[in-house]
């Protein structure tokens, strides 16, 4: 198996530097990619990514009694992207090598490292509506929709890491319209496996329905900004996004829905006469709204879950509100407060966050650090300062 895995990056190496010697035209851009190809017939294209994050955290708690210290390869990511046949048919393949990466293995993948994040093809079929195929992040919350590349902060909020459906192999279709000659309105709607992402076993549970709306009134974002944390763009125009979402998770068998463990612990191999009987529905509501405007960004995010059976699943609600303010296109100081609030379990916390980031090239090339104090409901309060260098190539 191992001896295979290397065979197999030894092949991509190669080609890929093949690839590269082959193109006419470099990139001169940091993050643009390493290898930008187009075939000779144009009917496909190659762009690929490589990028890394570097951490450091250290921890103690607010009377300074224990002091943690860590530092991790946190991501290594490896992404291929372009066309097939046509500019209307897309293709993503995104790879994580790093052990932080590839966590997460168990009976419902055949005890596999978690290696692929996204494998999917996007076909525009029609004007201004798209067909996802494949495994791809789910339109949920936005902070999780934004690549953990292109964050505000060294890590996404608390909210977050309770409440988001993160990826799923399904079915998606996604179609924006004017309103107004600036009001713009887009429409996301996924059906998936309900499972969460690399499940190899016959589904277990049901399957999960998420849909959402998004009203852009003063019009789209440069480059697509309100999918990157920080005002890079310096909007000259305010610019705003309020989103709602809802996923429906059908028969679900995870304490978070679609994320987490298996109820009470069980093998979904080995368990699954046991899972088949503890099946409930799980329903997670999404309302966020960002907004920028020279140089000055803001996010705000509730969440809320409810079950059927809320002894098995997390259920509870979360508050996420964060700002940041770049008085130049290289530093930026912001804050965040966020909390989670769970219905049948003591582990409540409230964060309050202090960031400050040095930007050599946007987001391809930084240095991320963030002050934090988070407040247990049930244990000691703790402090967390950490550092991370991100290169995205």
């Amino acid at each position: 198996m191992v001896m295979g895995k290397k065979i197999v990056f030894l092949m991509l190496f190669t080609t890929f530097t093949i690839l590269g010697q082959e193109q006419n035209q470099e990139t001169s851009t940091i993050g643009k990619g390493i290898v930008n190809h187009t075939s000779l017939d144009s009917l496909w294209s190659v762009q690929m990514n490589v990028r890394m994050q570097l951490l450091s955290q250290f921890e103690t708690s607010s009377q300074f009694e224990v002091f943690e210290s860590s530092a991790l390869l946190r991501r290594a990511r490896f992404r291929l992207k372009g066309f097939l046949y046509s500019p209307k048919i897309r293709y993503k393949l995104e790879l994580g090598f790093s052990n932080h990466d590839m966590r997460g293995g168990g009976s419902a993948n055949h005890q596999s490292p978690q290696i692929i994040y996204d494998a999917l093809i996007i076909w525009e079929f029609a004007k201004n509506f798209e067909l996802w195929f494949g495994q791809a992040k789910l339109p949920g919350n936005i902070e999780r929709v934004i690549s953990s590349g292109s964050l505000q902060f060294v890590d996404r909020s608390v909210l977050n890491s309770e409440f988001n459906i993160d990826r799923e192999f399904g079915i998606q279709l996604r179609h924006e319209f004017n309103l107004t000659d600036t009001f713009v309105v887009r429409e996301k709607v996924a059906i998936s496996q309900g499972e969460g992402r690399n499940v190899t076993i016959q589904n277990s549970g049901g399957h999960q329905l998420t849909g959402r709306i998004e009203f852009l009134p003063f019009g789209k974002f440069k480059d697509n900004g309100a999918f990157f944390g920080s005002d890079l763009r310096r909007e000259k125009k305010l610019k705003t996004l309020v989103g709602v979402g809802v996923s429906v998770n059908n028969k679900a068998i995870k304490e978070k829905g679609s994320q987490g463990s298996y109820f009470l612990g069980l093998d979904p191999v080995k368990d699954q006469r046991v899972l088949e009987s503890l099946k409930t529905d799980a329903t997670t509501l999404f309302v966020d709204a960002t907004l920028k405007y020279q140089g000055f960004s803001f996010l705000g995010e509730y969440a809320q879950r409810e079950a059927g059976n809320e002894e098995l699943i997390r259920t509870g609600s979360g508050l996420n509100l964060s700002a940041g303010y770049m008085p130049n296109n290289k530093w930026e100081v912001s804050t965040r407060i966020a909390s989670i609030s769970l219905d049948k379990e003591t582990n409540d916390r409230k964060e309050y966050t202090l960031g400050f980031s040095r930007y050599f090239s946007g987001h391809k090339f930084k240095i991320q650090s963030d002050l934090s104090y988070i407040d247990f409901s049930n244990y000691k309060d703790q402090l967390m300062f950490r550092v991370q260098v991100e290169v995205h190539l």
